[in-house]
């Protein structure tokens, strides 16, 4: 944790902390979608996943000010930005497309080659 990484990383886990005491003052439908990212110049900056969370969130701000006001932070505003969710580490947001009959066997032919190369070194 030593400077300047260390700073960067003290930093993060402040704002996770605030973003955990702030988490139950937000409406519970909107709290699984909404993620404080920053505190900056008297504005809590949150990260929302879809537009009606936007929408949801920016509803709440006065509440949400009063929270934070109360956790002893000097906020004024809060900035509301949409980001599409990140999946978790090991699973894709994409769905696979199945392989066609003439790719898989092409695939194989492609795979029995690697296998078995050919001995006279011609292609």
């Amino acid at each position: 944790m030593a400077a300047p990484a260390g700073n960067t990383l003290r930093r993060a886990l402040w704002l996770d902390s605030v973003d955990r005491r702030l988490r139950p003052h937000l409406p519970p439908s909107l709290a699984a979608h909404a993620r404080l990212a920053n505190l900056e110049r008297g504005r809590l900056v949150f990260v929302v996943d879809a537009p009606v969370w936007h929408a949801k969130l920016r509803l709440a701000s006065p509440q949400i000010l009063d929270a934070a006001r109360s956790l002893g932070l000097d906020v004024a505003e809060v900035v509301v930005k949409t980001t599409p969710p990140v999946a978790p580490p090991g699973q894709s947001t994409r769905k696979a497309i199945p392989m066609s009959a003439a790719a898989q066997k092409d695939l194989q032919a492609a795979l029995a080659s690697l296998k078995n190369p050919d001995p006279t070194g011609s292609d």
